[in-house]
């Protein structure tokens, strides 16, 4: 947006503002004396409860005797309640809707989970050149809805992007993030007066699909928020990773077109969809009332003067404003549209009388017949169903506690699980797409090498210059997890299939996924049983116990660098460059064994997966992708490998070099270099220049 239309835009949004100051003034008070209920109109309240699915003439009872209830003399304790309001739910909605109680349940994590899912950054671009950020949301499986402000045009929206999954996991780890492209010629309607834009998103990106990350509704129907409730904002502030503002904001009006609330911690940001406590859209973010000055200068959240170069996030807005989404889709409805844009408009007004829906409907599972049980020495009985359940019974307790012992567990079948679908999902879009492109390849190394003057600088220099740079793009840090990271893409061969990096045999990519899902799944089940059984004594078990369990598996990813080297910390655990598809047989064999160059190599009987000795392991194949990875692993994390005969002698940084130069760099190398690129940010400068090797002091990344 243009300073001069930001301008116009903030100062229309304060004149609505202050044109109101009694009715807020009004709302505000009976909201404080009887919550929202008491500070909406009879007919709104009335929509509202048929909304919620609560009898309208229950909900009046309630009213009256909570009335009465206040009435009375303070000298008098207020009369006990005696109207009983449906179930639980509905008793618990109406007594915050009353202002009586706060609580909210457990479920409204979830659900604001699954609404969160489709809410991405907007990547701003025009002409290549990045112009800013905004937040936008999926509204229906093709159609993403931000501001007018935001995308003002069909050429802001042709260069510009859908970022999802820009955020952070519950242990503080970024998540892998994916872009998809905006296709304005497929479907674009905005408007400046309800500041909205809706456009078509290209349905796949790489291997990721748009339906994944599911869809938010636009809801025509009135009674999905009172003045007095309280709103959620999820959003990208500043571009930022995204964040929500939880019940921070309190509706103070609502007029013809827009709704404004108010919050003293947690603006929205530009194109934030804004929920009730139900999840559903009740409207688009957009601008604000500012604080000023006696100057009326606009104030920055630091307390000095705001300018444009300060960002819209750092302004210290005193009330929020954003559009209803009843009057977008009303508006949305009236525009004059060609066939095919008609087509995904039809599909957006076709979702819009969803009830309470938060996300797309879920599809009913069936249950099938129930075959005999699977039982143990210990009593156990484990009958497999769409959901599995085992249960032990022990010996009657005493006392009171009449009832057996009981331990059970619910888990979903492996092929209903839902990180499994995705995965293969991902394998089947991977078939479908080019294996290796030179030129983007190319283009994409060039750019990212930009500037670095390797003839010109020593050793040491090199290396710090490397480390920066490997570090400073290493932007997505994905959490360690093989059968979505590495086997349905990063590690495919040409031919479609994955290799043993050490025996170099073949296997289907399906097979590797459905084994890493299963050993999971049987490594969560016997933990469970140790739990159970109070077997479990101590970490050392647990380990001896999960090594028996992998070795039982065929398969295995392999770190080159192995994972007691950095104690499986992350970023190291998950960084894809070092990760390899591998046999169990071949994982184990190697063990945490340094790699070494054997003089006799050739003429020894070894195993397959190679020749083991002490701390010396030299593999039959992969020498040249294993010392890439290692060398590229030395560069990123300096100091972390130790300089010792358990991990890594200085010495054998030469054989690994060794190994880099007498094997050539094929196209599964630069595929695999490009695929992880596409995912973290970061490349392998040995694989993107394998001469660099000789101008690196790589012994600087020894501990």
């Amino acid at each position: 947006m243009r300073p001069d239309q930001f301008a116009d835009q903030i100062e229309k949004t304060a004149q609505r503002y202050g044109q109101r100051d009694a009715e807020r003034t009004d709302v505000e008070q009976k909201a404080a004396a009887g919550g929202p209920m008491a500070a909406d109109t009879p007919e709104r309240v009335a929509l509202r409860m048929e909304r919620l699915g609560i009898d309208p003439a229950a909900a009046e009872a309630l009213v009256a005797q909570r009335a009465a209830a206040v009435a009375v003399p303070p000298e008098m304790p207020p009369a006990p309640p005696v109207v009983v309001i449906g179930d639980r739910r509905s008793r618990v909605v109406l007594e915050r809707l009353l202002g009586d109680n706060d609580l909210i349940e457990v479920a409204f994590l979830e659900a604001g989970y699954r609404a969160g899912r489709s809410i991405g950054r907007v990547d701003v671009r025009r002409n290549g050149r990045h112009r800013g950020f905004g937040t936008g949301s999926l509204v229906s499986p093709r159609l993403l809805l931000t501001n007018n402000h935001v995308l003002e045009s069909e050429e802001d929206a042709v260069d510009s992007r859908i970022e999802f999954d820009y955020q952070v996991d519950p242990e503080g780890a970024p998540l892998t993030s994916v872009s998809f492209t905006l296709e304005p010629a497929a479907f674009f309607i905005t408007d400046p007066e309800l500041d909205y834009t809706l456009v078509a998103v290209v349905e796949r990106s790489g291997t990721r699909e748009l339906a994944e990350f599911g869809w938010n509704p636009l809801i025509a129907a009135e009674g999905k928020i009172l003045r007095g409730e309280k709103v959620n904002i999820v959003q990208h502030p500043g571009g930022e990773p995204k964040q929500l503002a939880l019940r921070e904001n309190k509706v103070v009006d609502l007029l013809e077109r827009f709704i404004h609330y108010q919050t003293d911690t947690a603006p929205g940001s530009s194109g934030s969809p804004v929920f009730n406590d139900q999840w559903e859209l009740v409207a688009l973010h957009h601008s604000g009332v500012p604080k000023r000055d006696a100057q009326g200068r606009i104030l920055a959240l630091n307390g000095q003067v705001w300018t444009e170069a300060m960002g819209e996030s750092q302004i210290a807005w005193i009330a929020n404003e954003g559009a209803r989404v009843s009057r977008i889709l009303k508006h949305v409805e009236g525009q004059a549209l060609d066939p095919g844009k008609r087509k995904l408009r039809d599909q957006l007004l076709e979702l819009a009388p969803l009830a309470l829906a938060g996300v797309q409907p879920v599809p009913q599972i069936t249950v099938g017949g129930i075959g005999e049980p699977l039982r143990d020495d210990a009593g156990s009985a484990l009958w497999t169903v769409p959901v599995e359940i085992a249960i032990r019974a022990g010996p009657a307790a005493s006392g009171t506690d009449a009832f057996p012992r009981a331990a059970a567990t619910v888990a979903r079948r492996p092929d209903d699980d839902p990180e499994l679908v995705a995965a293969l999902r991902d394998l089947e879009n991977s078939r479908r797409r080019p294996y290796y492109e030179q030129r983007t390849d190319e283009e994409a190394r060039e750019s990212y090498y930009e500037g670095l003057a390797v003839d010109e600088i020593d050793a040491s220099e090199l290396y710090a210059s490397l480390n920066r740079l490997l570090t400073d793009t290493h932007l997505r840090q994905p959490a360690y997890k093989p059968s979505r990271m590495v086997y349905p893409w990063v590690d495919l061969h040409p031919d479609g299939q994955l290799r043993s990096i050490y025996s170099g045999k073949t296997f289907d990519p399906e097979e590797f996924i459905r084994e890493d899902f299963a050993m999971e799944r049987r490594r969560a089940e016997r933990l469970r049983e140790l739990v159970l059984s109070e077997s479990l004594r101590g970490t050392d078990r647990l380990l001896a116990e999960e090594a028996a369990l992998e070795a039982a598996f065929p398969y295995n990813c392999e770190h080159v660098v192995p994972q007691s080297w950095f104690e499986k910390r992350e970023p190291m655990r998950g960084d894809l460059h070092h990760l390899f598809a591998c046999e169990s047989a071949c994982n184990s064999f190697r063990g945490n064994i340094p790699y070494y160059d054997f003089a006799d190599f050739e003429e020894a009987v070894r195993d397959d997966c190679g020749k083991r000795e002490g701390n010396r392991f030299e593999p039959t194949g992969g020498k040249g992708a294993a010392a890439r990875a290692v060398l590229y692993f030395l560069l990123r994390y300096p100091k972390v490998v130790a300089s010792t005969a358990d991990e890594f002698e200085a010495e054998r940084v030469a054989t690994l070099l060794a190994w880099h130069q007498a094997t050539a760099i094929e196209d599964y190398e630069r595929h695999r270099n490009q695929a992880i690129f596409e995912l973290q940010g970061n490349r392998n400068p040995l694989i993107d220049h394998p001469d660099w090797a000789e101008h690196v002091d790589f012994g600087l990344g020894l501990g």
